[in-house]
């Protein structure tokens, strides 16, 4: 062997041994982590950070993506002791195979893979089965693990999983919905574990902290899970296959005189019994489900919205196109969670044409409606938004660049 040769053979193991060094250290603190979260779990995330669940601090705090975040967490518990709600002890499924992983000795596939077998194997086999894998795992990938947990499974499981022969129950849904004197609702129920894992899916992505440049999201927990939930509802209103209700698509009439309408002070009347301020009836008379009422002097109707919305089908369809979504700096909302906003509100005139409309989400619309923010459409046809002065007191215009415009025609 050359001296050259030598020297590069002694560089390849150097460096090899060095990347093993790396791996160990990652993988024993991954483990270290995993550990940390399922403690955290146990004193409570709501309480010590206030996060529904440990998997989404850790969406947070590491900045990945949902799905790794619950992975790792899935993982933790398996290789852990935990602790029921009542305070009895819960066993790690693989608790050797924890103390391997807290050494830096396994990855991620092979702890997946032998955790996967315990899960299936009868638990008098349990310390047998993860001996005879651990085992293996100090001289084997986690492919060839994965062929002797196979094997294991054949010998120990032979037929596979029993079958679940019971009937399926039907679904316990129950939903309160009923309005206080005061006029503020009050919304209680129960649910299948199945729908409420899906509305708390739902709530979860609609309930994410505010991006803008409108200042820090500063909203509590459920103020975030209030506003989610109405934004499920317009989602909802606004689907075209809602069913009819009397022949009509769902909807809620509002009733307010012109001259409350144009000044933005007064009262509205929402709905049967319901009461709404002036203010929130302009916002509403935008673009939404709710169908402005407007009255004359001696409470004749003088202009009655229309139902399907303010805005046309196909006007709408253009700003979506051309906004992207909710067009605000730094707002990620994408249109179907977008209304219509009038730049010359209606009221005072102002013409229903894409020169005169901006997309906004709910929060943005009625930051707009409320505050020293203005809209306003540029020479090159895109809209972009005036900042009052105590955020810039130059007042320099701003653009939304978080959307992809469409690509230019060749």
């Amino acid at each position: 062997m050359t001296d050259n040769a030598a020297h590069s053979s002694f560089d390849a193991v150097a460096l090899a041994d060095r990347i093993g060094e790396l791996l160990t250290c990652m993988r024993s603190a991954e483990a270290e982590l995993g550990a940390l979260l399922v403690d955290i779990e146990q004193r409570g995330v709501l309480e010590l950070f206030g996060y529904r669940s440990a998997a989404r601090l850790l969406e947070h705090l590491a900045d990945v993506p949902k799905a790794a975040a619950e992975r790792m967490v899935t993982r933790a518990r398996a290789l852990n002791p935990g602790r029921n709600l009542d305070g009895t002890p819960i066993p790690a499924l693989a608790p050797a195979t924890g103390v391997a992983a807290r050494a830096g000795r396994l990855s991620n596939p092979m702890i997946d893979v032998i955790t996967g077998v315990l899960t299936q194997v009868p638990p008098e086999h349990h310390d047998s089965a993860e001996t005879n894998l651990l085992t293996f795992a100090e001289e084997a990938g986690h492919k060839q693990v994965a062929a002797l947990a196979a094997r294991i499974l054949a010998h120990l499981v032979p037929d596979g999983q029993e079958p679940d022969t019971t009937e399926p129950v039907a679904p316990a849904r129950e939903l309160f919905l009923r309005r206080r004197r005061s006029g503020v609702w009050e919304l209680n129920g129960k649910f299948d574990d199945e729908t409420g894992a899906r509305a708390s899916a739902l709530l979860d992505s609609l309930a994410e902290r505010r991006t803008g440049e409108d200042g820090p999201d500063l909203r509590t927990l459920p103020q975030r899970y209030g506003d989610a939930f109405s934004d499920a509802i317009d989602l909802a209103l606004n689907s075209p296959t809602l069913p009819m209700q009397a022949g009509e698509r769902a909807h809620v009439m509002v009733a307010v005189s012109l001259e409350d309408l144009k000044a933005g002070v007064g009262t509205a009347t929402l709905g049967d019994t319901g009461t709404m301020t002036a203010a929130e009836a302009r916002i509403h008379a935008c673009d939404c489900m709710i169908i402005p009422t407007v009255l004359g002097g001696k409470s004749e109707p003088l202009n009655l919205g229309r139902l399907r919305r303010s805005i046309p089908a196909g006007l709408r369809r253009a700003l979506f196109l051309r906004d992207r979504g909710c067009a605000f700096p730094g707002c990620h909302r994408p249109p179907r969670h977008s209304q219509g906003h009038h730049i010359r509100h209606w009221a005072d005139g102002g013409p229903t044409n894409l020169n005169n409309l901006v997309l906004t989400c709910a929060h943005h619309h009625r930051l707009l409606h409320r505050s020293g923010w203005e809209v306003r459409i540029a020479a090159d046809g895109l809209p972009e938004f005036i900042p009052p002065v105590f955020i810039d007191k130059r007042r320099k215009p701003r653009r939304n660049n978080l959307h992809q415009p469409l690509p230019f025609a060749a």
